[in-house]
């Protein structure tokens, strides 16, 4: 069999807020949540897909033309009939406005290598590097297990984000090419979990829990929804699971809800959360109260 090529939806270069110094960014395409806030909710299908940017449609049709399925609609606020599209890219290449936009490149491994070292600077004057990041980076292992040990050989640092629900088999040989993984615990009570992002948390827990005894750095993490995790109950719950593993510090992303934007844009795959995005400052009780619990947290903007 060939290389199984993941598709990618972005390289996103001078990320400064995905691990240590200046990082180019690579988000993966496929997750096997459907968290209620995600923020980038175009990372979730494995596949390539097609978005539609109302705001930059001219309506000259020429999309339309470029169809070969006739997957094109005249509505102005809806482009594609997804239930059509196979998501070919003809359209994107025939509009004049970028109204619409084929998500998702396939990078073979040495490809996707020749554009991370155009930073290599960056990387070596910041202490920076690359973050895979998606989506879930390690639903697609076996590319990782090619990629990792390139950049290894190129002495670039990496950082792994996940949301933590992979198999452990799959992920425990990509460790030793890993600097540093950011693990995303969203709730502890696992009926909750489920409901809030379409999974349960058995399997992430038991993962964040063999990682902190492989002896591979790890950044717990936690988006914090307001009156979806931020309770007494769930902090006290985080702070006792952390401590029980070794870690005093927590990083917490505040929601903020610039995923929402993209949903009008994609095939339906979330509903609206409908909350605002939440300052920073608000957090103040909260991280009081993982104070009490004897948690540092270092709130990310």
């Amino acid at each position: 069999m060939g290389e199984v090529i993941p598709a990618v939806v972005d390289v996103q270069r001078f990320s400064l807020h995905d691990g240590p110094g200046i990082r180019t960014t690579i988000f993966f395409k496929g997750c096997l949540l459907r968290c209620a806030w995600c923020h980038n909710p175009e990372a979730i299908r494995r596949e390539p897909e097609m978005a539609f940017h109302p705001d930059r449609c001219a309506g000259e049709q020429r999309c339309a033309a470029a169809c070969p399925r006739g997957a094109i609609l005249s509505g102005p606020e809806q482009r594609i009939d997804f239930t059509s599209c196979d998501a070919c890219g003809r359209c994107a290449d025939a509009c004049h406005h970028d109204a619409l936009r084929l998500i998702g490149r396939r990078y073979a491994v040495g490809a996707l290598v020749s554009e991370i070292v155009k930073d290599r600077d960056y990387f070596e004057e910041s202490g920076g590097g690359v973050t895979l990041s998606g989506g879930e980076p390690t639903l697609h292992a076996a590319y990782l297990g090619a990629l990792l040990p390139r950049l290894a050989a190129e002495h670039i640092h990496v950082v792994l984000q996940t949301c933590g629900l992979f198999g452990w088999d799959q992920t425990v040989s990509l460790l030793p090419w890993i600097d540093l993984v950011q693990f995303d615990l969203k709730h502890m009570d696992s009926a909750a979990h489920a409901r809030l992002t379409g999974a349960g948390n058995e399997r992430i827990l038991e993962n964040f829990a063999r990682l902190a005894e492989s002896g591979v750095a790890v950044e717990p993490r936690m988006p914090v929804i307001p009156g979806l995790n931020d309770d007494p109950e769930n902090v006290r719950a985080t702070a006792r699971f952390l401590a029980r593993h070794g870690h005093r510090t927590l990083r917490c992303l505040p929601y903020h809800d610039f995923g929402e934007a993209k949903l009008s844009r994609l095939a339906p795959i979330l509903a609206p959360l409908g909350r605002p995005r939440l300052d920073p400052a608000a957090l103040a009780p909260f991280t009081h109260r993982f104070g009490k619990e004897g948690i540092d947290v270092v709130v990310c903007d």
